[in-house]
């Protein structure tokens, strides 16, 4: 039997600790996270492995801007989450184009994108946010 791997023990714990507000902002590192590894398998020579690199990365942050499109609260967030749902489909649309072609530039829009968002969601957090889950049904997060 393996030993458990402290970093996924570490996962475990602070999505199962952390408030609605806080996994948004955990979701958004791990989308960047995800689109910054795909990044790096246009460098590859490799071609499967290059391909194989930033096809399983992107699809992974995708997963990830799904999830936090669906956990959108239509009722409650009204022009806020429309605004939110349209980025989203647009990023996962970016995503997928730049995917299909292999061509970096969507991808790197989408980092760009999600990092704004990423930062306005910290400082909303911390200025004390109480506001936030009520724009977000229940998310899934799983590890």
């Amino acid at each position: 039997m393996r030993p458990a791997n402290p970093w996924q023990s570490y996962r475990k714990v602070a999505t199962q600790t952390a408030s609605s507000g806080q996994l948004v902002l955990m979701l958004f590192e791990g989308a960047i996270r995800f689109l910054e590894c795909s990044l790096q398998g246009f460098s590859m020579d490799d071609p499967a492995e290059s391909n194989q690199t930033v096809s399983n990365n992107v699809i992974r942050a995708q997963a990830i801007i799904q999830e936090l499109n669906q956990s959108l609260n239509m009722e409650a967030g009204g022009e806020f989450a429309s605004t939110m749902r349209r980025i989203y489909d647009y990023l996962d649309w970016r995503l997928q184009q730049s995917n299909m072609r292999k061509e970096p530039a969507g991808i790197e829009e989408a980092i760009s994108r999600l990092a704004v968002l990423r930062g306005a969601w910290s400082e909303m957090l911390q200025a004390g946010g109480a506001e936030a889950p009520v724009l977000i049904d229940d998310l899934a997060v799983t590890s």
